[in-house]
């Protein structure tokens, strides 16, 4: 992977925010299980996105991809359910996308034969053990390598009682209840902890919803679902996505002049937090050509920060405390430590190379405010999308140019990221190593 060196530039402009990877993963998995042609658009081809479509594609669907939108044949048409029948072993390959994983492992239940699940990067590392278990009960077979991912399952899921912990990943409970519709018989899933990441449970509650499928949610202490239901197929727009549009919420509470378009304002992701939590930090939201524009006036403010319902916008999140007035503390965000890199560590790291003074905890962060970032240093987003886009911002606050290294990662959730930051002012250039 390659170099970019960022010169510290303030951006203005607008940004036309990407879709939602949340719902296009969901809305991309609802259509494949339906029963006949639905149509996903306003769809963006990530890495993690184009797993799903393939992921689905090797169950059964048969998914065209277009410039502007999705074509999906659903797993339930009649001519595919008879290609499926004659399979006795498929490959799903999750690339390094943990919503892909944890989302197929049950739905792969759904079909006859051998199922491996293979990927890359720290895929292997995240946990299984909460499917482990659900297999262990009901005689499921699979086998598995530590620390690399090469899953195989074989045998059906059955329908009944699940018990699931809800603090260890949303994950686990939306593949379940992907899955729990389809089967012969009525299930329940029973949330046996506090639940963390609601809006992610939300999110899913709603994509189902929307093809048809009805599922009870006992304020998230269970789910009732009904068996025998279907999806049906369906026209579907994917979202904005909040998670994105992090970065440039953050960006102008950092004095950037950026105009945030094609974000729904009732959108149900957990990540629109980072509204509240920047307007409780002093950023001022506004309405402007149809878009949402921030501004701050004075300064910054420290405040608490929970990470367990909105894990992924806490790395930038991080920075806007990084560059407040007194001492932000992250809290509830240990999970960051098994996503695509430990963001805990790089975090701490990266931004403290830069002038931040933070401090790592076991599960979360001490941010003491400073004045400004400096620069003049090589950064490295540790092969993490959300490390490197962090870093990105940042830069519009050093007083020197900064050397991002292995900046491409941004494939995985935002390909044209590096275009829209040029966009919208950013500067940079390729650096190669020794010149």
């Amino acid at each position: 992977m390659g170099n970019l060196k960022i010169y510290p530039n303030k951006l203005s402009g607008e940004v036309k925010i990407p879709p939602s990877k949340s719902m296009a993963h969901r809305a991309v998995i609802c259509a494949a299980l339906s029963d006949g042609v639905s149509k996903v658009t306003n769809i963006d081809y990530s890495d993690d996105i184009i797993a799903t479509i393939e992921a689905m594609s090797s169950l059964g669907a048969k998914i065209t991809q277009t410039t502007d939108y999705l074509e999906v044949y659903g797993i339930k048409c009649p001519e595919n359910i008879k290609a499926n029948e004659l399979r006795n072993e498929r490959t799903i390959d999750c690339n390094e996308s943990g919503s892909t994983l944890r989302f197929l492992v049950p739905i792969a239940t759904l079909f006859d034969g051998v199922n491996r699940f293979v990927g890359r990067g720290n895929l292997g590392k995240r946990p299984l053990d909460t499917y482990y278990n659900i297999f262990d009960e009901q005689k499921i077979k699979y086998t598995y390598k530590e620390g690399t991912l090469d899953l195989k399952t074989e045998g059906k899921l059955r329908h009944g009682e699940f018990k699931v912990k809800g603090n260890i990943s949303s994950q686990f409970i939306t593949g379940l209840l992907f899955t729990l519709p389809l089967l012969d018989g009525d299930s329940k899933i029973i949330i046996t902890t506090e639940m963390e990441s609601k809006g992610y449970i939300d999110l899913t509650l709603s994509a189902i919803k929307d093809f048809g499928v009805e599922i009870i949610n006992n304020n998230y202490e269970e789910f009732i679902i009904k068996g025998n239901q279907n999806y049906k197929s369906r026209d579907y727009r994917v979202e904005g996505d909040y998670s994105q549009a992090a970065f440039f919420f953050s960006a102008d509470a950092l004095s950037n002049n950026v105009v945030l378009n094609d974000l729904k304002l009732d959108s149900l992701q957990g990540d629109k937090e980072v509204i509240d939590i920047l307007e409780r930090m002093g950023l001022n939201l506004k309405n402007k050509n149809n878009g949402l524009i921030g501004a701050v006036s004075g300064e910054l403010k420290a405040t608490v920060i929970d990470g367990s319902q909105c894990p992924d916008i806490i790395p930038v999140v991080s920075l806007v405390a990084a560059l407040s007035t007194g001492t932000t503390e992250i809290i509830n965000a240990g999970r960051l430590r098994i996503k695509e890199c430990d963001r805990l560590a790089a975090v701490t790291s990266e931004l403290n190379k830069l002038g931040a003074k933070i401090t790592e905890k076991e599960d979360g962060l001490i941010i003491e405010g400073v004045k400004e970032l400096k620069g003049g240093i090589e950064v490295w987003s540790h092969k993490d999308h959300r490390i490197a886009m962090t870093l990105a911002i940042a830069s519009t606050m050093c007083t020197e140019p900064i050397i991002l290294k292995d900046y491409e990662c941004v494939s995985k959730s935002y390909p044209q990221f590096w275009d829209d930051f040029k966009n919208v002012g950013g500067v940079f250039d390729e650096w190669n190593v020794g010149e």
